[in-house]
């Protein structure tokens, strides 16, 4: 008898909680099932001979199980007949209203945990009440009521084992907040969370050592992070996503935090929150918020879906972001070059007038270049590498381009990087993960991406789709086998050359060994003259279109 009520108890506390979440029909519908299920064989154990019309008449008045059952009945009439969903709790916050076209866990009560794990990225849970971390077991407790009328207590008090009961967990959820959830061989590697909701009385032995009154976003900065293409995709455009909507007002705790990475990104978090962020793993304090955000929102590569964001955000919008996060190393970098300069002056000015450089000469050399459309090379050395670079450089400033080489690496200041990008009008790259800079380019600038041989599929939907939605002139320059390495490696009639895409079902593995590591690239000058032409031409076009414009 007592196994019974254990499963009726257990059954309806998964009532409470999908009722409290929204659910459909079919699961709310099972719990309705279960509990009549075992409800209904205690009451005839008892009276097996009595009328149905007697079993209802003495249910209410001896078996509190079957006028509980009658209470899920009615409380099922109550939601999803009548329509009174909003008398289970406040819908307010800003967790809730993080994503208003978003269905699923848009609106939740206080002291609940709602979990969206419909979308194929990612999966992201919300909770709101009285939220407390606790990292040395990697979880986070919800403490509170998770309901007004106080069922869970009734249930409680009708069961022979109400103590026993009452310090089991409401709610359990698992999470691993990273953004590549279909990738099960690096989503391994990501720390899980356990996200518990308790009643409201538990939490008096788990004390807030620092108390915050906004809300958290808890992330991860592990998986691939080392590779700016994804610590771009899979952190920092998710997290604009998931935190622009709180101005500011939000603290966002990370797992497998990395010293090296928020002095990265320090400019870029300073624009989303007004808050220091906190290493989940290295902080043992216990931190309290009134609403947590567990896991990031994806849209797409490298890009905002407006339709998707509260407010119709854009990669845009992000792009001006990145403007604002910037703009005051930048300025520090201009003015620590025209020091140099004026200290350059000076020494020259010191010097006997036969050392003295020409100063008519260099002033005409100056504006000669301010005249010139600018274009960065992104350059490779190793893997996918153009080796006739220096060629290539030459005929851009043949054709009229004033060129910059970039050989960015690792340890190079983003904000270094994004002066030089965000003040030129083209950029030519090979396929890789340093195409992400093209979201440095100003809308409406070009952008020229190498597409080596079996990489047509990922630098098209990597960048160039990407490249396009910020508004820039796109173009894709696919080699042909004899323009690259592998040309010499392999048969002229091998699947390699002739046809990559058939390989594709080999595996990414494949994919990575034989085009992407060991590939380099030698341009076929007259034919990529052309790319350069169009670009210079469309910079010529833009500029008298302004011009005229202003005039």
């Amino acid at each position: 008898m007592m196994k019974r009520h254990r499963a009726l108890l257990m059954s309806v506390e998964a009532l409470v909680i999908t009722r409290e979440q929204g659910p459909s029909f079919l699961p709310y519908f099972f719990c309705l099932c279960s509990l009549a299920a075992l409800s209904w064989p205690l009451a005839f154990s008892a009276f097996p001979y009595v009328s149905l019309s007697s079993f209802f008449l003495t249910g209410f008045r001896c078996f509190p199980l079957f006028s509980l059952f009658l209470f899920a009945f009615l409380s099922y009439l109550e939601v999803y007949v009548l329509g009174f969903a909003d008398s289970f709790g406040e819908h307010d916050g800003p967790v809730a209203e993080m994503d208003a076209k978003t269905p699923l866990c848009s609106s939740i009560s206080n002291g609940t945990i709602c979990c969206d794990r419909s979308a194929f990225r990612t999966d992201i849970c919300f909770m709101k009440g009285d939220v407390r971390t606790h990292s040395s077991s990697s979880s986070i407790f919800l403490y509170g009521s998770r309901n007004p009328n106080a069922f869970t207590d009734h249930v409680s008090s009708i069961s022979g084992e109400g103590k026993e009961f009452e310090e089991e967990q409401l709610q359990h959820e698992k999470i691993k907040p990273y953004t590549r959830k279909w990738e099960a061989s690096v989503m391994d590697t990501i720390d899980e969370l356990h996200l518990i909701s308790k009643k409201e009385g538990y939490g008096t032995h788990h004390h807030c050592d620092v108390h915050h009154d906004v809300p958290a976003v808890f992330f991860s900065t592990g998986g691939y992070t080392g590779n700016i293409y994804h610590e771009f995709n899979d952190g920092i455009l998710p997290l604009y996503i998931t935190s622009q909507h709180l101005n500011k007002r939000v603290v966002f705790v990370i797992l497998e935090y990395h010293d090296w990475w928020i002095t990265k990104y320090g400019d870029v978090i300073s624009q989303l929150s007004d808050y220091p962020p906190i290493d989940f793993s290295g902080d043992n304090r216990t931190h309290c918020f009134p609403e947590a955000i567990v896991g990031l929102r994806i849209h797409d590569e490298l890009t905002v879906d407006s339709s998707l964001v509260e407010g119709n955000e854009s990669i845009r919008d992000f792009r001006n972001l990145l403007d604002q996060a910037y703009l005051p190393r930048i300025r520090s970098l201009i003015q620590a070059k025209e020091q140099e300069v004026q200290s350059k002056m000076k020494e020259e000015q010191s010097l006997p007038p036969s050392l003295k450089p020409p100063l008519e000469t260099g002033k005409e050399e100056q504006v000669h270049q301010l005249k010139k459309p600018k274009l960065v090379v992104l350059s490779r050395t190793g893997s996918r590498a153009i080796t006739n670079e220096d060629l290539m450089v030459q005929m851009a400033k043949e054709i009229g381009f004033q060129v910059e080489v970039l050989r960015p690496n690792r340890a190079t200041e983003l904000a270094k990087i994004y002066r030089v990008l965000n003040s030129s009008d083209a950029m030519v790259g090979v396929h890789g993960a340093a195409m992400t800079h093209l979201l440095f380019l100003q809308p409406g600038s070009v952008f020229i991406q190498v597409i080596p041989l079996g990489t047509e599929w990922p630098a098209e939907t990597y960048y160039g789709e990407p490249a396009e939605k910020l508004g820039l002139k796109y173009m894709g320059y696919k080699i042909l086998p004899r323009e690259s390495s592998l040309y010499n490696e392999y048969a002229k009639d091998d699947p390699v050359l002739r046809d990559p895409d058939s390989l594709a079902k080999k595996g990414w593995e494949f994919t990575k060994r034989v085009y992407l590591d060991h590939q380099t690239v030698t341009l076929d000058l007259r034919r990529f003259r052309k790319q350069l032409v169009c670009a210079y031409d469309y910079y010529i076009l833009k500029a008298s279109r302004q011009s005229h414009f202003l005039s």
